[in-house]
């Protein structure tokens, strides 16, 4: 048995009170065993107000070090990739979500001056390095046994050269697992060209965020990328998220694609653990995608929001 509490934390209640969440918000996000977030972000809100006053901060203070995005080829949808077969791209991205390019660790001097000068420092400790490439490592366990680190040490001698130090520090507690490193520009390249070779990929907080939206693309739609915010160690509570935005451009109309936020009701089942349930989610999903009956205009159809819900509802 599930119990839900829902808040109305979003970028309407922002407008009304001053900000994304009030002063005992994370307090009572705590007290659950998961997080179950939607699409959050207006026109009339800047981003970097919802994403530092509500997302962030959830990552963060729960240490969900882990953003496990999968991107899979679903049977009747078609990639805007030539010729790949479903399920020929298969993969789960590991990015590293508390440090590392996102660190809140800069400033503005001299601002509105022409002199004006931004610093943003990235942060890489080893502990975060070899804690998110170990999950890589554990979840290619349960694969195909292949992991691909996403590096740039030849231009980040420091940074990425410590994340370079971890993976082959980290690999050798896995010596049953193929581990390979790939520059981030080639590893772009090849999500395009032939994302059939990759299995499980680790990244940085940037390399992961960017690649997997281009992920969520060549498997049809990020309007079916799901992904989960997890704490391994269950100190805190995971929280679950569509990897898309709130789409304000089509806001109101009622044809936004709720797949991905359904797909991460699955991760979220199988994190609790009821993973018999999220299996049934994931077939349900497949079915209705596979009939190609009822479509969300990101995919080529006409049906709305809803319908889709009902479709997958039914199939369940």
């Amino acid at each position: 048995r599930l119990r839900y509490q829902s808040y109305p934390w979003s970028c309407a209640w922002y407008l009304k009170h001053g900000k994304m969440m009030p002063d005992d918000g994370l307090k009572r996000l705590g007290d659950s065993d998961s997080v179950f977030l939607g699409a959050v972000g207006s026109p009339d809100v800047p981003d970097t107000v919802t994403v530092h006053g509500l997302l962030l901060p959830m990552r963060r203070n729960f240490d969900q070090y882990v953003n496990l995005r999968p991107a899979y080829l679903f049977d009747g949808v078609h990639s805007p990739l030539r010729d790949k077969a479903p399920g020929s791209i298969d993969m789960h991205v590991y990015r590293e979500n508390t440090e590392g390019e996102y660190a809140p660790i800069g400033g503005r001097l001299y601002p509105g001056t022409p002199h004006e000068t931004a610093v943003q420092t990235a942060v890489f400790t080893r502990r975060g390095c070899e804690r998110i490439m170990r999950a890589a490592f554990h979840g290619a366990r349960q694969r195909r046994k292949r992991v691909t680190s996403i590096t740039k040490s030849n231009a980040q001698l420091f940074s990425m050269g410590l994340w370079d130090d971890a993976f082959r520090d980290a690999s050798k507690e896995f010596p049953d697992v193929e581990a390979r490193s790939l520059l981030v520009d080639a590893a772009a390249m090849d999500f395009v060209r032939k994302p059939e070779v990759f299995d499980v990929v680790v990244a940085s907080n940037l390399f992961g965020d960017i690649l997997t939206d281009l992920g969520a693309i060549v498997t049809g739609s990020v309007g079916l990328a799901a992904s989960a915010n997890i704490n391994p160690e269950r100190h805190y509570p995971s929280m679950f998220e569509p990897v898309h935005g709130s789409a304000p451009d089509i806001a109101g109309q009622g044809i936004a694609n709720p797949l991905a936020a359904i797909l991460s009701a699955k991760m979220m089942l199988d994190h609790l653990g009821h993973g018999q349930s999220g299996n049934a989610i994931q077939r349900a999903v497949a079915k209705v995608l596979k009939d190609g009956k009822v479509r969300t205009p990101d995919l080529g159809g006409t049906a709305t929001t809803t319908l889709m819900a009902d479709a997958v509802l039914a199939a369940l």
